[in-house]
């Protein structure tokens, strides 16, 4: 006996149900992450529902929005179902989503402790997959004058030129400076390296009446703070 061929397409499933009828007759809250990466894809696969195949792809990052964002076109074209053109609508509205929070944070303007500095440098540097090393100019009053990028290096390292640090610092009129690179690996744990060039850049600002107030280490969700653990 031959067997009947079950559909898995979403538009089988009541309105209430379908990804995109929910979100326009429900608020945008109510739908989980997989319901909303099943309306950016689109369709899934022979078989599959786009709900299915989002909560797959969610799983291989163990439903962590920050990791998904971390894949590249190439990795997502393994699932079964991706092609390029939905690859890359995942990572557009991804990347959306972190300039989004990085406007959102701009809003503290003042850094008073190793906190305010995560919440405004996690969504620069958080969730690259290379390490890149940030400078935070601070005035008198501890408020941001500027953000820039230093340096931008390998998945391991990346080079720091302590004279260009000075240079901007003073062309900037920064009185104080936050430090601040991310490990793609995840790890919190300072390397030799790290702990040389703090010591190397406080000492060159120093020199120069300008404080190094901290010196962060960021990954996707959490940070290590120089000053916190008393070692800058």
């Amino acid at each position: 006996m031959t067997k009947k061929s079950i559909s898995f397409s979403i538009k089988q499933w009541s309105e209430d149900d379908r990804p995109r009828e929910k979100l326009l007759r429900k608020n945008r809250s109510v739908l989980s992450d997989a319901e909303l990466v099943a309306i950016l894809i689109g369709s899934g696969s022979s078989g599959e529902s786009a709900v299915a195949l989002a909560k797959k792809i969610l799983a291989k990052v163990n439903n962590n929005l920050n990791e998904l964002g971390k894949l590249s076109v190439q990795q997502l074209m393994k699932f079964n179902g991706i092609g390029e053109a939905k690859a890359v609508a995942i990572i557009a509205a991804l990347e959306l989503g972190r300039r989004r929070r990085i406007e959102g944070r701009r809003k503290v303007v003042k850094i008073s402790n190793s906190k305010n500095a995560f919440k405004i440098l996690q969504p620069v540097i958080g969730e690259l997959a290379h390490e890149e090393f940030w400078i935070v100019h601070l005035n008198n009053a501890n408020a941001v004058l500027k953000m820039s990028q230093l340096s931008k290096g390998g998945i391991t390292a990346t080079l720091v030129d302590v004279r260009l640090v000075i240079k901007e610092a003073l062309e900037v009129g920064a009185v104080a400076l936050v430090l601040a690179h991310n490990h793609p690996s995840g790890t919190l744990k300072p390397s030799k390296a790290d702990v040389a060039i703090t010591k190397k850049l406080k000492t060159a600002a120093l020199a120069m009446d300008i404080r190094i107030l901290d010196h962060l280490i960021v990954t996707s969700e959490h940070y290590f703070s120089f000053a916190d653990e008393s070692i800058l």
